[in-house]
């Protein structure tokens, strides 16, 4: 897929052909046998202050895709473009581990697990000053001040400072783990099922505090979930997932509306409506998730598709353009009338 020019020019972070293949390592002598594709071949840009939500099946490499990004996981090929502090857009692969510490200020993650991810030797006030300490950026009472500060923009008060993790709720602890990636500044955050550990009233309240912090500081996200609610509520932009492949993206009203690929309508007849008159109408697909170490010819999706023609067993569909902003990975995407999410 070709990124829309305009678009690219104004984007705060361009990711182009990323790919991320895991050796598959066999034998004494540990030779390489084959690679798992975990990300193959996935490009998508965001603009400033704007959340694009990636979504799709368990082991689809979403959070991969999120980790190689920021490169806590190093990617096979590819181009990460991040725009800096100076205006410059910088590619994240090509640092030295200097030039990556400083830009990673900018580029910060909020973790699924708000219980595992915290440290529970350490107090809140450790926990939120470390990244501020780690960069040098400040200390003294000039760091004190900036730990409270945080705190209580995520909505804690700051006499609990030297409090232990142990001491708060789920929501509480992911409200800390936001305001550790928000200590140095940062001007995009990807979070990596930030709410699916929470309670339902509770992931509202995070949800809202996102939002809330995005307009007050014009952060980007990438927000990745397998709630397709969730998507809808916080996402300007979706991209859909399947087996490592980008099967389709679009504005959040438009692909929920009007999805252009098979894969994506299966994804939306199983978004629950809260209403006991609704019946269901699920579409339930056949076979298994493509293995990522073995896929199929062609198109990964067609073992599964209703759709599926000759033509997509044989080659493998390109990303194009269906609509204004509306792209999809699939040959017949402009034919097929595919049904969009219920109960808009």
């Amino acid at each position: 897929m070709k990124t829309d020019a305009g678009y690219a020019k104004q984007a705060v972070l361009e990711v182009k052909a990323v790919k991320k293949y895991f050796p598959i390592r066999k034998g004494f002598l540990q030779r390489t046998a084959g690679y798992v594709k975990a990300v193959d071949d996935v490009q998508f840009a965001i603009r400033p202050g704007e959340t694009f939500g990636l979504v799709g099946e368990s082991g689809c490499g979403k959070t991969t895709l999120g980790r190689c990004i920021l490169r806590a996981v190093e990617p096979s090929s590819g181009e990460v473009l991040f725009r800096d502090r100076k205006g410059m857009m910088r590619n994240v692969l090509e640092l030295d581990r200097r030039e990556l510490r400083a830009i990673r200020r900018d580029m910060q993650l909020i973790f699924q697990d708000p219980y595992s991810s915290l440290n529970p030797r350490m107090t809140v006030f450790n926990i939120i000053a470390e990244p501020l300490v780690c960069n040098g950026l400040m200390g003294g009472s000039e760091l004190k001040q900036r730990v409270s500060s945080l705190m209580e923009m995520v909505g804690l008060n700051s006499r609990h400072l030297e409090r232990y993790p142990h001491a708060f709720s789920g929501g509480q602890r992911q409200r800390i783990g936001i305001a550790r990636a928000l200590a140095t500044d940062p001007s995009f955050i990807v979070c990596d099922e930030a709410v699916s550990a929470l309670d339902v009233s509770v992931q509202a309240q995070i949800l809202n505090l996102l939002e809330d912090l995005q307009a007050d500081l014009n952060l980007s996200y990438l927000f990745i979930s397998h709630d397709l609610g969730v998507i809808q509520h916080i996402s300007d932009r979706v991209g859909v997932m399947y087996v490592g492949k980008m099967v389709e993206t679009a504005e959040t009203e438009s692909l929920f509306a009007s999805p252009r690929h098979p894969y994506t309508e299966a994804l939306l007849s199983a978004k629950p409506i809260p209403d006991p008159r609704h019946k269901s109408d699920r579409i339930i697909l056949s076979g298994e998730v493509a293995n990522p170490a073995n896929p199929p010819t062609g198109c990964y999706f067609h073992p599964r598709c209703p759709y599926a023609k000759e033509l997509c067993r044989q080659e493998a569909p390109e990303m194009k353009a269906v609509g204004d902003g509306h792209y999809a990975a699939c040959h017949f995407a402009g034919e097929l009338e595919l049904r969009g999410a219920a109960g808009l």
